[in-house]
């Protein structure tokens, strides 16, 4: 313990913490990716490596993501928080426009825009707004926060602007998908729990969030999500299935099918897996396994010790968000930093707790880990605002102005940070008038002496004087 406590009080360990978990968890992703779509990809279009080359192919593209972002600093994150924010919110509109389009009128495009379900398709693009969202919920609510300050605890400024934009970034995102609302959610607490608002603001915030997700739930039943008027509402039935779960003998008609499979996989795996690349149930018995549930298909090829790993690299995660978020100076990089990392390790849970029954099925990806491109080039992209963060650290910073590295790493990697405590000379003090004289002064205009004044002098003995 001591020799981790020697580690840890390194200047750049948080640096190096993340660095290695996020790296170690792509690694992790892209295997897994591959375990899971090969054998059905090699059967279906003859190439075993087609949807591992389109991950690798985004996880370039979110390694660049990364490496652009841990070199802006705080003032360029929260210049571009509003434009973020406006660009999510009206790819948002766009796509639940064009979903009601299509349920309403049968339009199903207008010009190159294209939608379906979650994803909106801009010529041969292929976009999930709600990801860009979260990213940009966490710069903008950030900013507003710290500018606030102290003035949080009225409810007239998280009121405003704060409420109304994260009310309409939950109704579009959860109109179709309560799984991301969900991480949007919690995302939210992260922010709020970061810059100390009061206890009472979670408490009515949790009662308006039960009832929020209750009319979701009961949206679905006109059609939200991937539900159809007059149909069962799958939203509801994933809940029921969840609290009173029906014989698993009769789970092959009804929504409980996933969860039963994904615990039959996770039996399966045992204590050390069949094996990589050896799970059965990814060969079509297990419904997104390659997304989703791709927890269940890791848990059969490596058994509980994988399961652990891969836990214990989000719980390293989260620490060293937390850890980042407690060692900044800047409110802005304290509240970004947690707010990015209840948000990740968050959708995490989520994932990992409706996989092996712990929660409801929402349907959220699980970070670094499930097939997608979008949500990796976020994720990789925010793991690189934490960097940035980890590296203001203000020991970290003292450490790397100290002995810099060579100019062509810093135009390769990361520019130096800048140094804590350097702030702007104050203003010279307002010209507040003469002062007034509180001496008397001579003929000669000199100050007149702190010795005895000839209007004061005393009389009598010592003794006199004392009594």
């Amino acid at each position: 313990m001591a020799a981790l406590r020697g580690l840890l009080a390194r200047p750049l360990a948080s640096y190096y913490l993340l660095i290695s978990s996020a790296s170690l968890l792509l690694v992790i992703g892209l295997t897994m990716v591959f375990s899971a779509t090969s054998v059905m990809n090699y059967a279906e279009q003859g190439n075993a490596f087609a949807d591992l080359t389109q991950q690798a192919i985004f996880a370039v593209i979110g390694v660049v993501a990364f490496w652009v972002c841990q070199r802006l600093p705080a003032s360029t994150y929260r210049s571009v928080a509003r434009v973020a924010l406006g660009i999510a919110v009206g790819l948002l509109l766009v796509l639940n426009l064009l979903l009601a389009l299509n349920s309403f009128f049968g339009v199903q495009r207008i010009g190159p825009l294209e939608a379906n379900l979650l994803w909106l398709f801009v010529g041969g693009i292929q976009l999930q707004p709600s990801e860009l969202a979260k990213f940009a919920l966490v710069l903008w609510g950030a900013d507003v926060l710290a500018r606030k300050g102290v003035r949080l605890g009225w409810w007239k400024e998280l009121a405003t602007p704060l409420f109304p934009v994260v009310g309409l970034l939950f109704v579009l995102v959860g109109y179709n998908d309560v799984g991301t609302m969900l991480c949007l959610l919690a995302l939210v607490v992260g922010l709020l729990w970061a810059a100390g608002v009061r206890a009472k603001v979670f408490a009515v915030l949790s009662v308006i969030g039960l009832v929020g997700i209750g009319l979701l739930i009961a949206a679905a039943s006109l059609g939200a999500g991937s539900g159809a008027k007059g149909q069962e509402n799958y939203r509801l039935a994933r809940l029921t299935v969840f609290i009173n779960p029906p014989d698993p003998a009769k789970c092959f008609e009804t929504w409980c099918y996933q969860p039963v499979q994904a615990r039959n996989a996770i039996e399966h795996g045992g204590w050390f897996g069949v094996g990589l690349g050896k799970s059965s149930l990814k060969f079509g018995w297990l419904p997104e396994a390659h997304n989703d549930f791709i927890f269940a298909v890791l848990a059969e090829e490596l058994g509980v010790v994988g399961c652990v790993v891969l836990i214990t690299l989000f719980a390293v995660l989260g620490y060293t968000g937390l850890r980042i978020a407690r060692r900044v100076e800047d409110p802005f990089r304290r509240l970004a930093a947690a707010g990015a990392t209840t948000w990740l390790v968050g959708q995490a849970i989520i994932n990992i707790g409706g996989v092996i029954g712990l929660m409801p099925m929402t349907g959220v990806p699980l970070p670094f880990i499930s097939d997608g491109g979008s949500a990796l080039v976020v994720t990789l992209a925010a793991i690189g605002m934490l960097a940035s963060f980890a590296r203001a650290e203000p020991d970290a910073a003292r450490a790397l102005h100290a002995r810099p590295p060579a100019r062509w790493v810093r135009l390769l990697w990361a520019p130096l940070p800048p140094l804590p405590g350097r702030r702007r000379r104050p203003a010279a003090p307002p010209d507040r008038g003469s002062v007034p004289r509180s001496r008397a002064r001579r003929e000669d205009d000199q100050p007149a002496s702190r010795g005895a004044r000839p209007d004061r002098a005393r009389g009598g003995t010592a003794s006199e004087r004392r009594r």
